[in-house]
C-alpha cells in the first residue's frame, strides 16, 4: 500500500468517528517520544534510510504527528483515537496499533485546540534530475467546529473548558443524589424562593448524577466528565457555585435542612422574604405520620376555636356577668357577687399598675372592664385555640390540650412594604415616609423627603443622618424605575435621643421631569399610620408641608396637620380600633394553667365581646410539641398550617401579651368605682 492510499484511509475513517462529535479531546504526551514511536513502529525493512533520513521521516508529517497525533473523541464514554481504523497492511498497520495503544494509556487531559482547519500538507513535488516525484504527507481539513474562532490564546480557550469540566467532577462528586431529590421535592412543593427556575437544571443534572455513579474506575470517571462538560452547558456545568449548588453542597455534608435552606434564602431571597411552605420532604412525613401513629396522637391533630364551654373557673382571672353563666365551676355566689349595688365614681386620672398588680389587686373587686382597642395592638390578636376531641392526648408540654394563635396576617400598608422592600427601617418610634410613580403613568419626577428637627437641623439627601437624634434618610431614589413605586423614608429608631419639641415634615419638588401625579405620604407612631395623598403636580423647587409631629416632654407625640389625614378607626377582627371594647374574660395563657409554672413564657389573655379570628390560624406550634415530637419539626410545622382551626360560635379570641416583651392597654375598670388604668407589662 502506498502512503497516499493510508492517508486516505486516515482522513475517512477521521471523517466517520467524527460525524455526530463537536468536540475533539487530547491526551498529554511527550511529543518527541511519540514521533519517535511512529518512526520506529514500521516494520524491519519498511521504513528504510532515503538518502539521508528514513523513507517515512519528513518534517512535514512529523509537524502533523505532533500537533494532531493525540486528539481523542470520546462517545459513551469509550475513548476512540484517530488511529483507530483497519488498513490492511503490514505496513501500516503494526504503526497505527503502536499509536493508539500508547493514546489510549495516557489520560485526556484538555480539550484539542487549533485556530487552523487545515492540518499537515496535502503533498509537495521534488525535481529530482529532471524527474518530478510527488511526496504525500498527513494531511486534515478540519470541520469549523473544531477551529477555534474566539481570538482567545490557546491557555484561555483550554482553561475555559478545562474550568468547567473540573467544577462538573466535583459537582458529580460532592453533590448527593439524595440532596438532588430532596430539593426537588421542596420545589415541588413550592418551599423554596425562586426554585422553579432550577427544576429543569436539577432534573437533567439528578440523570447525569445517576449514570456516574454507575462508573466503577477513575478513568471512566475522568472521561465522562469531559464529555459530558463541553455539551451540558455552564449552569449545570458549574452548578456547584451557584446560589443552588451551595445549597445541594450544604444538604450533602449533612447540614440541618432548615439551615441550609436559610442559608440558600440568605444568598437569594429579600430581607423581607417569608418562605410560604414549611420545609418537609415525603421522608420526613411518613416518619411523622408513623410517630404520631405510635404515640396515639392522630386525634390530637384537629382544632377548633375554644369558647366559654370549655374553659373552667380555676384558670378564669376575670369573667363579665354574662360570661360567669357559661364557666365550669362557678356558682350562684359568684353570680350573685356581681349584682352588688355599687356608686360608681369617674376618675379623670390615668393610672399606671404593673400587670401583675393588676391581677392581684384590682381584678379581684372588678365587675366590669373595657380595654381602649388601638390600631397597634393588631399583632396582639389571639385566639384560644381548643382539641375537637376532648378526650385526645395532649401533643403539648403542658398538661392540657389548649393552645393558642397570635394574628400573622395583618398586612402593612402598601408604603410600609415599599419601604421595607427599598430596605429601608419601619420599626422606628417615628416614621416619614413618601411614595410616587405608583399609578399606570411613569413618573421621573425627583421628589425628596424633608425634616426639619428641634434645634433647625435639617434631615434630607444632603445631610442624611444626624448623629445626636439617630434621624435618618436611609432611602433616597434619585432615578425612578418604570412600574416600581419610589418612595423615600426618615426614621428615629427610639426617642431616648430625640430632642423634644416640633419635627416638620414636607416634600421637596427637586426635579420635576413630567410628573403630575403629586405624592402619597405616612406618618407613623404609637402604633398608628396617618397617611397622606397630595394629588396636584409638585412644581420644580416647590416645598409641600405634610404634617408637624411635637414630642412632647412627657415622651408623647401628638400631631398637627398640613394635609388632610385618613388616620381613623379601623375594623381588626369584627372590632372597632380607638374606642373602648368590653372585655369577657381575662385568663393566662394554657401553660400556665392549674398552678402549673415556668412551662414557656406566660401570656396575659383579655378575650372580648364578638372579637371573631379572621384569618386561618396554626392549629399548634413546633415551640408547643413535646420532646418526641420535635425530631419531625418540619412537618408538624406544616401540618400546624394544614389542619385548618375550626369555626364556631362565640370563640375566645382577643388581645394577648407576653411576659417578656414591653407593652401597654389602657382599661377602663368598674368596681365600686370607675378607674381608667394603663397596665404596664
Amino acid at each position: 500500500m502506498e502512503f497516499k492510499d493510508f492517508k486516505k484511509l486516515f482522513q475517512e475513517n477521521f471523517a466517520k468517528i467524527t460525524t455526530d462529535v463537536n468536540t475533539l479531546f487530547e491526551v498529554e504526551v511527550d511529543k518527541d517520544e511519540f514521533w519517535a514511536l511512529y518512526l520506529n513502529s514500521f516494520p524491519a525493512g519498511t521504513n528504510e534510510v532515503y538518502r539521508q533520513r528514513r523513507e517515512y521521516d519528513c518534517s512535514c508529517c512529523r509537524h502533523f504527528v505532533k500537533s494532531i497525533g493525540n486528539a481523542v473523541i470520546i462517545k459513551n464514554n469509550e475513548v476512540q483515537t484517530i488511529w483507530d481504523f483497519v488498513t490492511g497492511d503490514t505496513t501500516f498497520q503494526p504503526v497505527v496499533n503502536a499509536l493508539s495503544q500508547y493514546v489510549k494509556s495516557k489520560v485526556v487531559s484538555d480539550v484539542y485546540f487549533t485556530k487552523f482547519n487545515k492540518i499537515g500538507t496535502d503533498k509537495n513535488f521534488e525535481d529530482d534530475d529532471g524527474n518530478i516525484v510527488e511526496w504525500n504527507h498527513f494531511y486534515l481539513e478540519l470541520p469549523k467546529r473544531f477551529v477555534d474562532a474566539t481570538g482567545k490564546s490557546e491557555g484561555d480557550y483550554k482553561g475555559s473548558y478545562r474550568d468547567i469540566r473540573n467544577v462538573f467532577k466535583r459537582s458529580l462528586e460532592e453533590i448527593s443524589e439524595e440532596s438532588l431529590l430532596t430539593v426537588l421535592e421542596l420545589i415541588s412543593q413550592n418551599s423554596l424562593y425562586k426554585g422553579e427556575e432550577w427544576k429543569s437544571v436539577l432534573t437533567n443534572f439528578l440523570k447525569l448524577k445517576k449514570e456516574y455513579g454507575k462508573l466503577e474506575t477513575e478513568e471512566q470517571k475522568n472521561n465522562y466528565a469531559w464529555e459530558k462538560s463541553v455539551t451540558v452547558g455552564g449552569v449545570i456545568g458549574k452548578i456547584k457555585n451557584h446560589s443552588i449548588g451551595t445549597l445541594l453542597i450544604n444538604i450533602s455534608e449533612g447540614m440541618d435542612l432548615d439551615v441550609a435552606v436559610k442559608k440558600y434564602e440568605v444568598i437569594v431571597a429579600p430581607s423581607n422574604y417569608k418562605r410560604p411552605n414549611a420545609i418537609f420532604t415525603k421522608k420526613m412525613l411518613e416518619d411523622a405520620k408513623k410517630t404520631i401513629e405510635d404515640l396515639g396522637y392522630l386525634d390530637s391533630l384537629n382544632k377548633r376555636y375554644a369558647t366559654l364551654d370549655d374553659i373552667t373557673v380555676n384558670n378564669i382571672l376575670f369573667s363579665n356577668k354574662d360570661s360567669a353563666k357559661r364557666i365550669g365551676g362557678a356558682n350562684v355566689f359568684d353570680d350573685m357577687l356581681g349584682d352588688v349595688a355599687g356608686s360608681p365614681k369617674k376618675f379623670s386620672k390615668v393610672e399606671e399598675v404593673p400587670v401583675d398588680d393588676f391581677i392581684t389587686n384590682v381584678l379581684p373587686t372588678t365587675k366590669e372592664i373595657e380595654i381602649w382597642l388601638e390600631n397597634k395592638h393588631s399583632s396582639n390578636l389571639v385566639s384560644l385555640v381548643a382539641p375537637e376531641n376532648k378526650d385526645a392526648p395532649s401533643m403539648f408540654k403542658w398538661d392540657n390540650a389548649f393552645s393558642w394563635a397570635y394574628s400573622g396576617n395583618i398586612t402593612d400598608s402598601d408604603i410600609r412594604e415599599n419601604v421595607k422592600s427599598a430596605g429601608g427601617n419601619v420599626e422606628g418610634v417615628l416614621r416619614f415616609s413618601i411614595q410616587w410613580n405608583d399609578s399606570s403613568d411613569y413618573d421621573q419626577n425627583d421628589l425628596d423627603a424633608h425634616c426639619i428637627e428641634p434645634g433647625r437641623n435639617e434631615i434630607f439627601y444632603g445631610n442624611k443622618m444626624n448623629y445626636s437624634t439617630l434621624g435618618n434618610l436611609d432611602v433616597d431614589i434619585i432615578h425612578p424605575t418604570r412600574n416600581v413605586p419610589a418612595v423615600e423614608n426618615i426614621t428615629w429608631p427610639n426617642k431616648s435621643k430625640m430632642t423634644s419639641g416640633v419635627y416638620n415634615f414636607f416634600v421637596h419638588g427637586y426635579s420635576n421631569r413630567g410628573g403630575r401625579n403629586g405624592f402619597k405620604a405616612e406618618i407613623e407612631f404609637d402604633g398608628q399610620i396617618f397617611s397622606f395623598e397630595y394629588t396636584k403636580e409638585v412644581r420644580q423647587g416647590e416645598k409641600v408641608q405634610v404634617a408637624e409631629v411635637t414630642l412632647n416632654k412627657d415622651g408623647t407625640f401628638t400631631i398637627k396637620e398640613s394635609l388632610p389625614s385618613s388616620v381613623s378607626s379601623k375594623e381588626i377582627w369584627n372590632l372597632k380600633t380607638n374606642q373602648f371594647v368590653p372585655v369577657s374574660v381575662v385568663m393566662f395563657s394554657p401553660n400556665y394553667w392549674d398552678q402549673q409554672n415556668g412551662i414557656g413564657n406566660r401570656h396575659y389573655f383579655f378575650m372580648l365581646k364578638d372579637c371573631v379570628n379572621s384569618e386561618n390560624p396554626n392549629g399548634f406550634y413546633n415551640e408547643f410539641l413535646k420532646e418526641d415530637l420535635l425530631k419531625h419539626k418540619r412537618v408538624f410545622e406544616a401540618l400546624g398550617g394544614k389542619m385548618a382551626v375550626k369555626d364556631v360560635e362565640d370563640q375566645l379570641s382577643g388581645l394577648g401579651f407576653s411576659s417578656t416583651k414591653r407593652n401597654e392597654l389602657v382599661v377602663k375598670v368598674k368596681s365600686q368605682s370607675e378607674r381608667i388604668i394603663k397596665i404596664k407589662f
